[in-house]
């Protein structure tokens, strides 16, 4: 299989798997206007699914780090789809929040071995893994509108049919798994063996995406209720809005993964966090038309998910003897952490109101651009070749170039060689020849 084909069918898949986190925030006006949920209620439910990622991931990610576990990917892909689509059968607020739970189990279990095989997979291309990025935040982004979809017409009884996405994602993985199994051991033999971890940047990065995790589920819990208070209680404009939170987050981490090979991926954090400050401030105080609202909200998501592919492989680099746990760190812990500060912000809205309590996201970005500033760019390991590069003429062709490069430099090395001994030889006899003559 081609790099890019496994690339892509990863990408997918993880879509399919992504679609399921953002199903529980598309999923909470329902909530509220069928059940009657409080803005603290469905904060639990956005609690339940990301509590339990930040305890799990980690637990999975330092699991890949001694077993390669492949499998797992369609099988927590279906546990993630399952949890979500059993969690408006019930009335219970209970089991639905047991529901959503297993879902974010699922989720968990999925992240830190996906971005494993698709470093190994990628040999450590950030444009590769920009794109597997990508893929999650498309499943992000359709998740309003399927959920919208489904439950819209029929209600939250409906759920059952978003299961779908699970069974297409479970059949998806599996063309990857021998792909990455004929990978792994040339990509494990180009490592560097010398690797040493840097823990005091990791910790850093580490608080830096928990200040990121904490705008984004902030926003992606909020964002649809806010716009429809802007716009006269429209459910339509609210479900537009969260699309377009999502969406950006697609461009931002193809656009990351570009940039990052020209400038470095610790300056182009940086400056997308920066630009982040500004956007937070004009979605939650910048008055007029909806446009402007999702111009500002496009803005915020391309800010936030242009660092989300480099942070993972900055987390790996910073940890190269731990790259599952860097990955279930990265992709888990810091970022699910953000769901703890979801429940704060509900009561802060249903004692105040709910622009009041958006308000305090605007300094989740100047926390993370600060940490960066502290930050530099590590080490990148090198990986081994594939053991079917020849499938990939763009590898064969660079493998060819360097060896007639290397080929080129070896004649021009010895022909200096061959000149400097003759002219080395000649001077010797002609110095021989005068102590003759004399």
């Amino acid at each position: 299989m081609r790099k890019k084909t496994a690339i892509t069918l990863l990408s997918v898949g993880h879509a399919c798997v992504d679609v399921y986190q953002g199903a529980v925030a598309s999923l909470v006006p329902f909530f509220v206007q069928e059940r009657a949920y409080g803005y603290a209620a469905v904060s639990g439910l956005v609690l339940a699914a990301s509590l339990l990622s930040s305890v799990v991931q980690p637990v999975f990610g330092a699991l890949t780090d001694r077993w390669a576990m492949p499998r797992l990917l369609p099988v927590s892909t279906l546990l993630g789809g399952v949890g979500i689509a059993l969690s408006g059968v019930s009335g219970s607020y209970g089991l639905t929040l047991l529901f959503i739970a297993i879902s974010g189990i699922g989720v968990a279990a999925y992240h830190p071995e996906s971005a494993r095989v698709a470093r190994i997979i990628s040999q450590g291309s950030h444009s590769a893994m920009g794109w597997f990025s990508t893929g999650g935040n498309i499943g992000f982004a359709l998740a309003p509108l399927m959920v919208a979809a489904v439950v819209a017409t029929g209600g939250l009884r409906w759920t059952l049919l978003l299961v779908l996405p699970a069974l297409a994602g479970s059949v998806l993985c599996l063309p990857v798994l021998r792909a990455s199994a004929q990978r792994h051991s040339a990509c494990t033999a180009g490592h560097t063996e010398a690797a040493v971890d840097d823990k005091a940047s990791f910790v850093k990065l580490s608080l830096a995406i928990v200040c990121r995790s904490i705008v984004f589920v902030g926003l992606s819990t909020f964002i649809s209720l806010y716009a429809a208070q802007r716009m006269s209680g429209s459910t339509t404009a609210g479900t537009v809005a969260l699309f377009v939170f999502y969406l950006g987050g697609a461009v931002g981490s193809v656009l990351g993964g570009s940039l990052a090979g020209r400038w470095g991926r610790v300056a182009i954090c940086r400056w997308s966090y920066l630009i982040t400050i500004g956007a937070v401030a004009g979605v939650v105080f910048v008055p007029g038309p909806a446009l402007y609202l999702y111009l500002f909200l496009a803005l915020t998501s391309v800010g936030l998910y242009v660092p989300f592919s480099l942070q993972v492989t900055l987390g790996q680099d910073y940890l190269p003897t731990r790259v599952g746990t860097a990955s279930g760190i990265t992709l888990g812990l810091t970022v699910s952490v953000g769901g703890l500060a979801s429940p704060l912000i509900g009561s802060l809205a249903d004692a105040t109101s709910l622009r009041t309590a958006l308000a305090p996201l605007i300094l989740m970005p100047v926390l993370s651009w600060m940490l960066f500033r502290t930050l530099t760019e590590p080490a990148t390991p090198q990986y081994g070749a594939a053991p079917d590069a020849q499938a990939d003429g763009t590898d064969v062709l660079h493998s060819h170039t360097q060896q007639r490069d290397a080929l080129q430099n070896t004649g021009t090395s010895l022909q200096q060689t061959s000149e400097h001994d003759t002219c080395r030889v000649t001077t010797s006899l002609l110095t021989q020849r005068s102590t003759t003559e004399r």
